[in-house]
């Protein structure tokens, strides 16, 4: 990456900077590999935040699908932590995971799950107390737009009908030719069925995803997934039990990540030679950059304070803008042989193609997928009829409460004394791209022509070939579009 002019002598975040158009020999957005290089199974650069609002099994296996990583937060319990990676090394790959409710579930109960949206829907079936469902047992599948038009207190197997298209997979041999068949039967949603099972679902749209995403697969051709640990208690057995469960990316976090207590417990995992890439974090500066890598890390968590949850800037003055801080700690890790991930500050596609600009193989989102269909906790309605899911950051109260619930009383409430950050936000669902993989649509074909005016075809010649310039507050106003006419 270059700047324009002469570099700026403060500190930046996204929004005082752009990129500049350079000559191109790009023709097509189709024609950029978006992977991160990282060691990671990634195949495009985008990773779900290690919070208890952003990821779970459900958004780490969506996400995957489409090739970006989904890390599971510390603050779950080791045998929770063990259950949800295995959950999602369950998952199918090629299709979409089914959502099966019984026939005697609820209008309401469904719509805690899912919105009445096109292109989903719910798997209608009886006896799924396991996790094998016969097809004998599918009554059919409940398009969610008729969720819209049922009573709350209706019930699924009163609205579902018979005959439901279904897909064999063994006759499906291409993404390709599966958006055929089903575009040809003029359904929302049809069922993928093998040996008589129940294996996933399929819209148009999703076989349509599958012809321009590359999952992130294990060397099993498993779903992907990281997860996350704290540098306290026995970090070691931890990362030993995650590793054996089949995490893919081990992640040690914590708000201060340039301490003695990091590089005490990254030093103990990396002895351990997992054979998985190590994260570490946070940090925002070269020398930590430097420690972290000296002690074990392949990846470098770069972010404090640019988070939409996190309040630490407001509260200690401790932190740095985030577009300086990921190309001063990038720059360091680059020649060490490390690499970057740039956790937090992203709010539009731009953001992210500028994170990757300055030096990051990967950039970290969290209140954005939130306010997905995927994310962790049911969906809620506000006054005016908006959905939205609750949200938190990690270091605030409902975190702590949650993280040190084993404490007795007292010292939880000494923990609590000192918690900073959001304890309870509304991310609402955005009713055009309510769901994660629409967000990967939009994000990731904004970033796509990003490289293309750099004249990229990879990430690590977009590090090469950025070149930005700095602007006014003016400057950034005047990008955006505008809602209505002047």
């Amino acid at each position: 990456m270059k700047f324009v002019s002469a570099q700026p002598a403060v500190d930046l975040t996204y929004s005082d900077v752009f990129l500049v158009p350079r000559r191109s020999d790009i023709t097509s957005r189709l024609e950029v590999d978006l992977s991160p290089g990282d060691g990671t199974p990634a195949t495009i650069p985008l990773v779900a935040s290690n919070m208890n609002s952003v990821t779970g099994p459900r958004l780490a296996a969506v996400l995957a699908r489409r090739g970006g990583l989904g890390v599971l937060p510390q603050d779950m319990p080791l045998q929770d932590l063990d259950a949800a990676i295995r959950e999602v090394k369950r998952q199918p790959v090629e299709w979409d995971t089914p959502l099966v409710l019984p026939p005697s579930a609820s209008v309401a109960e469904a719509l805690c799950l899912l919105p009445a949206t096109a292109g989903h829907g719910i798997v209608v079936a009886e006896g799924i107390a396991g996790t094998v469902v016969e097809a004998s047992a599918v009554q059919g599948i409940l398009p969610a737009t008729r969720l819209a038009t049922a009573l709350p207190d209706a019930q699924l197997g009163d609205l579902v009908h018979a005959g439901t298209p279904a897909l064999d997979a063994e006759d499906v041999t291409t993404p390709r030719a599966a958006f055929d068949v089903i575009t040809e039967t003029g359904a929302e949603l049809v069922t993928v069925l093998r040996h008589g099972h129940l294996i996933g679902t399929l819209s148009a749209r999703s076989a349509l995803r599958s012809t321009l995403y590359t999952p992130a697969v294990d060397a099993d051709g498993r779903l992907a997934v990281g997860a996350a640990v704290g540098i306290n208690g026995d970090v070691a057995a931890k990362a030993k039990a995650l590793a054996a469960a089949g995490v893919d990316v081990l992640v040690i976090d914590t708000a201060h990540g340039h301490q003695e207590g990091m590089l005490r417990a990254l030093s103990k995992v990396a002895a351990l030679n997992l054979g998985i890439p190590l994260v570490a974090g946070n940090i925002v500066t070269a020398d930590g950059a430097n420690d972290l890598v000296d002690a074990g890390a392949s990846i470098l968590k770069v972010g404090v304070g640019p988070g939409a949850m996190c309040t630490t800037r407001m509260m200690t003055a401790v932190g740095r803008p985030q577009f300086s801080a990921v190309l001063e700690t990038a720059q360091a890790a680059h020649e060490l042989g490390a690499h970057v991930w740039a956790d937090g500050g992203v709010r539009y596609p731009r953001d992210v193609a500028l994170a990757l600009a300055a030096g990051a193989a990967s950039v970290m989102i969290g209140s954005w997928f939130a306010g997905t269909i995927e994310a962790p906790g049911q969906l809620q309605t506000d006054a005016d009829g908006r959905l939205y899911k609750e949200s938190w950051g990690m270091a605030s109260t409902k975190a702590v409460q949650a993280r040190f619930g084993r404490l007795d009383a007292y010292e939880r409430a000494r923990k609590e004394l000192f918690a900073e950050g959001i304890s309870s936000s509304r991310i609402y669902l955005d009713p055009l791209r309510p769901g994660v993989e629409d967000l990967l649509d939009m994000i990731t074909s904004g970033v796509r022509s990003s490289f293309t005016y750099a004249g990229a075809a990879s990430v690590p010649e977009f590090h090469d070939r950025a070149l930005v310039g700095r602007q006014s507050a003016a400057g950034y106003e005047e990008g955006k579009a505008l809602p209505v006419s002047w």
